[in-house]
């Protein structure tokens, strides 16, 4: 059986490794309209649970991922392949 490496992107929700072209800081402009419009054609996934979003993840299929987990712990998970949860990345709102 074979595996496919997985992405945690907070609170047990994961995505494929390989449907992920970007991660972007939520607080871009450039994320901010991706966000947008991804909203009005029915193209977002929050994954959030309502806390804030801090990474947006744009994917192959053209959807738009929202994280409540900082781009650089992503990033650093994809780099290492740990799925950890590390201590405050899934704390309550800020």
């Amino acid at each position: 059986m074979s595996s496919f490496p997985v992405l945690n992107v907070g609170f047990s929700n994961v995505v494929f490794v390989s449907k992920i072209l970007s991660i972007l800081i939520a607080d871009s402009a450039g994320a901010k309209r991706l966000r947008t419009e991804a909203k009005s054609e029915n193209r977002l996934i929050d994954a959030t649970c309502g806390r804030k979003t801090r990474s947006v993840l744009v994917l192959d299929s053209g959807h738009i991922l929202l994280s409540a987990i900082r781009p650089e712990s992503l990033s650093k998970r994809l780099e290492t392949g740990d799925n950890h949860i590390g201590e405050g990345e899934e704390e309550s709102e800020d």
